[in-house]
């Protein structure tokens, strides 16, 4: 027999002995342990509803080039902002071997023993190490835990040295960072363009100038309907570009309902963060909530 644990032995242990989520399961239940299991209030209120929207897919392919198609693009992003807070972008600039081998590097990671990611492991707020791995840094504060173990690192303005990073994402993160950087540039100029103002209004006022990494991975679950990956939340940033797989489970909170936001093979979502809208008072333009399940 299995003995069982409390829900703060869960996540004490979850904690001091630096396990991620699926380690933990094997060690304490057959099932995922109770601090993960969200109220069913929450479950039900993230069904999503069959209405007719989808994230727009805007193609960036010759922006800049020809006035008119120049112009579209920005009708395009204007009426994604002001709708979902959300779209996604292809012929963004960023090769799919880039993206493929961003996610498989990050997959790598997260499948590497559990004692060589220990060396990245902390609940410190501020570390010392650049690369830093955990599970739920609000783990004593949320009223449940999310299924999802993370990496972090901020590389810009000031990157990390490489041997700061693991070894699987030494080559590749600084890489996909460089090319994540040059389409933001892109992408602020758009938007301030959107707004009405000069292109470069936004990066003038430092929009552009931080990056910083954040990667998700969520292990097999055997009870997925009582929890989330990621609870309902907002970014708090100025824009977030998310790389997704093709499994796929993000959803918009779009006129009070849960809309699902599939994969476009290529694409990267972009999303209107809380620092964008409260810096410059947008009244039309939203910042969206969203989970993944």
């Amino acid at each position: 027999m299995i003995p069982t644990m409390t829900e703060k032995q869960n996540r004490k242990l979850l904690m001091t002995q630096k396990l991620e989520s699926k380690v933990l399961l094997m060690l304490v239940s057959p099932k995922i342990p109770r601090m993960f299991i969200a109220p069913p209030n929450l479950r039900a209120a993230s069904d999503t509803k069959k209405i007719k929207f989808s994230v727009p897919v805007i193609d960036l392919e010759g922006v800049g080039n020809n006035p008119q198609h120049h112009k579209e693009i920005i009708d395009k992003v204007r009426h994604a902002c002001e709708t979902a807070g959300f779209f996604q972008v292809v012929n963004h600039g960023v090769p799919l071997s880039i993206l493929e081998e961003m996610k498989d590097g990050v997959g790598r990671f997260f499948e590497l023993d559990v004692g060589v990611k220990k060396e990245f492991y902390t609940r410190d707020p501020q570390p010392k190490r650049r690369f830093r791995y955990s599970s739920n840094f609000d783990l004593y504060t949320a009223p449940f835990a999310n299924w999802r173990d993370t990496c972090f690192c901020i590389m810009a303005p000031d990157p990390p040295k490489p041997e700061e990073l693991p070894s699987v994402l030494r080559d590749i993160q600084p890489e996909y960072t460089n090319r994540v950087m040059r389409l933001g540039s892109c992408l602020f100029k758009l938007l301030s363009e959107a707004l009405g103002l000069k292109p470069s209004y936004l990066e003038e006022m430092g929009c552009a100038d931080g990056l910083s990494v954040l990667c998700h991975y969520y292990p097999p679950c055997p009870e997925p309907e009582l929890t989330f990956g990621i609870s309902r939340h907002s970014d708090n940033d100025f824009l977030t570009v998310l790389l997704q797989d093709q499994i796929g489970g993000l959803q918009v909170f779009y006129q009070d309902q849960w809309v699902d936001a599939p994969p476009v093979p290529g694409a990267l979502v972009v999303n209107i963060g809380d620092l964008l809208q409260a810096s410059l008072s947008l009244p039309n333009t939203r910042y969206s909530e969203h989970v993944l399940f």
